[in-house]
């Protein structure tokens, strides 16, 4: 049995990021994800590693890439508007295939909004704030538990699909206190990015292992020389305008999260046995779903949750088959109503799927979604 703590949500992500193996972090503080940031200060020069206040968050990820790139795990942690300045070297590396994780601590927008109160707008953004609309792997904790739990699986998808990871927390959850049992050490599944077995003569950074469509990734510094570059680029990393090598890597990029997909389908549900009206919800407001399933037992109504933990890839197929089975799917969330568009064009039509929303920074409380309930059921 691991160490009990009395952990705060954005605590956990620092302490699951040290045990994840993260030796570099760079960031620049913001409301409500600075603790992150403050917490790995002083702990990552503990395990040997290095922390970094960058000028912006602009800078931030780019220095996350960079020490990826030299063979460090590294992270940077952010929230709105922070995000949103990340998006374009998310891109990068998303096509340089530059493993990082990425914390987004959400709070209410758009622009500076309202930096002290929690909101669910980074939800689409997460996953297309960034151009070309190639995948994301996007994780989203509703525990103090999962923020530690997560954030080491974020970093070991990271590593193993050579991809930018990001963690959907937001400020109720990174700011909540809960006690939680730590694992033991040998407990915990750790998983390092493939390292080349050719030799730094005979070495192509993006030559794809046929099994999973991931190249083996050398570090800077450790006698390989290749370029890494933005640009769509041949198995050398060299840009190239030759339509057939571009669509070659364009296609293994998509592949590379096909042949992993098991990986990728991660999801919570609740009471789903006999249900009737399901709440498909996220974060902090699938904590509300939980406490209004309880009550809505009690008086009778079959009601079940399904909580995606991976965001993206959207869990499309667990969802089809419960939607095929009820009468009606609700979908509370605090954003404009970002989520039941994704899970009413996975629905198709098999049930009815109703919207709750709540855009004033307060949670969704349960007795809100347990009266939607009674309207639906």
């Amino acid at each position: 049995m691991g160490r009990v703590v009395f952990w705060q949500g954005n605590r956990a992500v620092a302490m699951g990021a040290i045990m994840a193996g993260v030796k570099f972090y760079a960031g620049y503080p913001i409301t409500p994800s600075s603790e992150i940031a403050e917490i790995l200060s002083a702990e990552l020069p503990k395990v040997g590693g290095i922390f970094i206040q960058m000028e912006d968050e602009i800078g931030s990820i780019a220095a996350a890439i960079g020490a990826s790139l030299a063979g460090l795990k590294s992270m940077t942690a952010t929230s709105g508007p922070g995000f949103s300045l990340k998006q374009e070297n998310i891109g990068f590396a998303i096509m340089a295939e530059v493993p990082v994780v990425i914390v987004d601590v959400q709070r209410g927008g758009p622009s500076t909004g309202t930096p002290t109160k929690p909101f669910q707008g980074d939800f689409m953004q997460a996953r297309w704030g960034t151009h070309g609309g190639f995948p994301l792997v996007v994780l989203s904790p509703s525990s103090v538990k999962e923020c530690f739990e997560l954030t080491i699986e974020a970093f070991n998808l990271a590593e193993r699909f050579r991809t930018p990871v990001v963690l959907l927390s937001d400020e109720v959850v990174g700011h909540m206190r809960e006690r939680i049992e730590l694992p033991e050490d040998s407990e915990v599944k750790i998983y390092n990015r493939k390292r080349p077995k050719a030799s730094p003569l005979n070495y192509k950074p993006y030559e794809a292992d046929p099994e999973d469509d991931i190249p083996p990734m050398a570090a800077y510094g450790e006698g390989y020389c290749f370029h890494v570059t933005g640009l769509v680029h041949n198995e050398y990393g060299l840009p190239t305008n030759d339509p057939k090598e571009i669509e070659a890597l364009n296609l293994r990029l998509l592949r590379k999260f096909e042949k992993g997909k098991d990986l990728l389908v991660k999801f919570s549900s609740f009471e789903l046995e006999d249900a009737e009206v399901v709440i498909v919800a996220f974060g902090c407001v699938a904590r509300s779903a939980m406490g209004a399933l309880r009550e809505a037992r009690k008086l009778g109504y079959k009601v079940g949750l399904f909580r995606p933990v991976i965001l993206w890839p959207f869990p499309e197929e667990p969802l089809k088959k419960i939607a095929s089975k009820v009468k009606a799917i609700i979908v509370p969330e605090m954003n404009p109503g970002l989520m039941v568009r994704e899970v009413e064009r996975v629905v198709g039509g098999r049930c009815e799927v109703h919207s709750l929303i709540r855009l004033d920074t307060e949670i969704i409380t349960p007795e809100q979604i347990l009266e939607k309930v009674k309207e639906v059921a």
